[in-house]
């Protein structure tokens, strides 16, 4: 494992970042793609992520050969083809479509804090991942993922809640998330050995 910074990502080799920020003990995985995206406290992912468009909460944890913002072509036009907006790589006296590229920055993904992305899977523009919830290997979300509910599929669908209703509520409440480092260490032996409730209980 890699000695984690507080002022700047580890970065394994062969990544591509661009218009991104990344917050405290962040890591990105070997050639993996980050563009105008945000990643939150404490965050990673694994290798070969293709992460476009996105806002990252704390405490994320992104599998290898995840794609969080999968791009659309546009669908509604004569033809789906890049010449439509990449128009200045085909012809000289051609811009590119600066609208069509603003649009699709404009639909963001959305994953929460302490969230679970397995292997493989793909999140769609303008999907929200609520805290706390995990997206199985090989997934396709099309739409929001409810808080502390694990979901898997193509698409996603419901496979049991990670925690109760009143006990993903009260998780929420507590936000441990936003606990500064020095707290987060104070309570790490709790945070291995007690179940959600006890821990709840001990810290509310």
């Amino acid at each position: 494992m890699p000695k984690l910074s507080a002022t700047e990502p580890y970065v394994h080799p062969g990544c591509s970042l661009t218009n991104s920020t990344f917050g405290a003990w962040v890591e990105i995985g070997a050639n993996t793609r980050v563009a105008n995206s945000a990643f939150g406290d404490y965050s990673y992912c694994d290798r070969m992520c293709d992460i476009a468009n996105a806002q990252i909460g704390k405490f994320a944890n992104i599998a290898s050969c995840v794609r969080i913002g999968a791009t659309d072509h546009p669908m509604e036009k004569a033809s789906l083809h890049h010449f439509l907006y990449r128009s200045a790589s085909y012809w000289d006296d051609a811009e590119d479509d600066a609208d069509w590229f603003a649009h699709r920055k404009s639909r963001r993904a959305e994953i929460g804090h302490d969230t679970w992305i397995g292997h493989g899977a793909l999140i769609k523009p303008e999907v929200t991942i609520g805290h706390g919830a995990v997206v199985a290997a090989g997934t396709v979300v099309t739409k929001d993922v409810a808080p502390y509910t694990i979901v898997g599929g193509n698409t996603a669908k419901l496979i049991r809640r990670r925690y109760t209703e009143p006990v993903a509520e009260r998780m929420i409440a507590l936000a441990w998330w936003d606990w500064d480092h020095a707290t987060l260490r104070a309570a790490l032996a709790d945070f291995r050995a007690l179940p959600a409730e006890a821990f709840l209980e001990k810290y509310e």
